[in-house]
């Protein structure tokens, strides 16, 4: 799936004003990210052919799903809409407000929940919204299209909770964290540093494993998700291309980074320096 890289617009219809900012990420699952900030607008009564999960950033939205009038403001609650219930929007203050939407398809969540979510479209779970959020940031990510472990990695997570919610039971266990299969990943990771692996692929060839049991299994045995590990295997990679003289935008793509900026980014984090820093320390 090509990637639709963010675009951001102000609207100017009439009853509407705001910015708003949508893309199609190259991640199975997600349908649309949409970010907004309105500070005078109502939705017209409509419906979703995908779930709509909302977290609210700032000041509050009022909807109706199914006819039963909700609101959600800045807090720990997540907004859950499932896809094809009638449901609407509208601000409810003067400042308006803020908002991020994942659309997710039925890959993510079956149809079969949909009862469940219009009962409780309001989910007041902290660790839930903060998932959702560093979902968001990973879907920000300049390298997405090349690198999408990570978010792939923390969507599993977010439909594992989403899962436990509507099925009014805790996460479903996938067994005790596995040595061996950690070890195993790590041998797929090792060999593919530089054009990397997706999530869904790596626990298809591990014996189709279940993704959240495949990535604590690696957490358990190595202290670090697996996209975190492939970041830092990236790092030294590029560390040992710069001191064999290539110049940093050139080690960044070799060593599997978006760019220059975005090895820099994690280099400093790393290393302590930058790459054109660390590049001219091992010539003098």
């Amino acid at each position: 799936m090509a990637a639709i890289r963010p675009r951001s617009s102000t609207a100017g219809t009439a009853g509407t004003a705001g910015t708003v900012s949508a893309w199609r990420p190259p991640v199975p699952g997600i349908a649309e990210v949409f970010h907004a900030r309105f500070t005078d607008h109502a939705y017209p009564v409509h419906v979703h052919d995908t779930w709509a999960l909302m977290i609210v950033d700032g000041g509050r939205v009022d909807f109706a799903l199914d006819r039963e009038r909700h609101g959600a403001g800045v807090s720990d609650a997540v907004v859950l809409l499932p896809p094809g219930v009638a449901h609407d929007g509208r601000t409810v203050t003067e400042a308006g407000f803020r908002k991020r939407v994942l659309y997710l398809d039925t890959s993510v969540l079956p149809e079969r929940l949909t009862g469940a979510a219009v009962d409780a479209p309001l989910l007041a779970d902290p660790a839930l919204r903060e998932r959702v959020h560093a979902l968001h940031l990973a879907l920000g990510e300049r390298d997405l299209e090349r690198d999408p472990l990570e978010a792939q990695s923390r969507l599993a997570f977010v439909r594992e909770r989403l899962h436990g919610w509507l099925a009014r039971r805790a996460p479903a266990a996938y067994g005790a964290p596995a040595a061996g299969l950690a070890v195993r990943l790590r041998e797929l990771l090792d060999a593919r540093v530089a054009e990397g692996l997706g999530l869904e692929e790596a626990a298809a060839e591990l014996g189709h494993v279940h993704p959240t049991h495949l990535i604590r299994s690696f957490r358990t045995a190595y202290g670090l998700p697996p996209h975190a590990y492939l970041t830092g295997r990236r790092v030294e990679l590029a560390r040992r291309l710069l001191l064999a003289g290539m110049r940093p935008a050139a080690a960044a793509t070799a060593a599997g980074f978006y760019d220059q900026a975005h090895l820099t980014r994690h280099f400093g984090r790393h290393v302590g320096t930058s790459p054109a820093r660390f590049a001219r320390s091992g010539r003098t």
